[in-house]
């Protein structure tokens, strides 16, 4: 596998909408950066956000998710509750290639402050808004900035298509909109 360019991913999102809205180049002043980097791309965090709480004493469980377990809110900032989680989305929709796999690293700016992003991996021919997942580990409250760079996703190229993608297996998350949560 090798990582891909700037210029790839620039022609895949112009020529294929690969990435939805498309920033080419790194937008930084005074936000989070995001957009196209030498050999990635930021992505930006919606207003949109989910913010878990214990106020109706729900249990998290993957397999049957109690949607009381978070409230739901739509802010330029979201204030995450210290040692605690909250699923946003991307403002971006992405379109991955067949023969590509993309990484998810969280934004050094989020992670110097105890903010911790996690995202599974883009599978190949996956399409839609990521779901991000933010875990305040700090025992003070942290802020999320919308709009404004969150995570930075790495394009891995395969050294041939896989047998099986995203797509053709019907993958659950294939095309989601907005925040998606767990699926059985």
């Amino acid at each position: 596998m090798s990582i891909l360019p700037d210029t790839w991913i620039r022609q895949k999102s112009r020529e294929e909408g690969m990435i939805e809205p498309f920033v080419d180049g790194q937008t930084r002043d005074g936000v989070i950066s995001y957009g196209l980097s030498s050999y990635g791309y930021d992505a930006r965090v919606s207003e949109e956000f989910k913010i878990f709480t214990n106020v109706d004493s729900a249990t998290v469980d993957p397999k049957n998710f109690n949607e009381k377990s978070f409230v739901d809110r739509t802010t330029d900032i979201c204030i995450v509750p210290p040692n605690s989680f909250v699923l946003a989305r991307t403002v971006e929709y992405f379109r991955i290639p067949r023969d590509v796999l993309v990484i998810c690293l969280g934004k050094s700016t989020y992670a110097r402050c105890g903010i911790i992003v996690n995202v599974t991996p883009l599978e190949p021919e996956w399409e839609g808004h990521v779901t991000l997942e933010f875990s305040n580990t700090t025992p003070l409250p942290a802020r999320i900035y919308a709009n404004e760079g969150a995570c930075q996703f790495l394009f891995l190229k395969g050294e041939a298509p896989p047998e099986v993608s995203y797509a053709d297996r019907k993958g659950k998350y294939m095309q989601q909109r907005g925040i998606t949560v767990p699926k059985l």
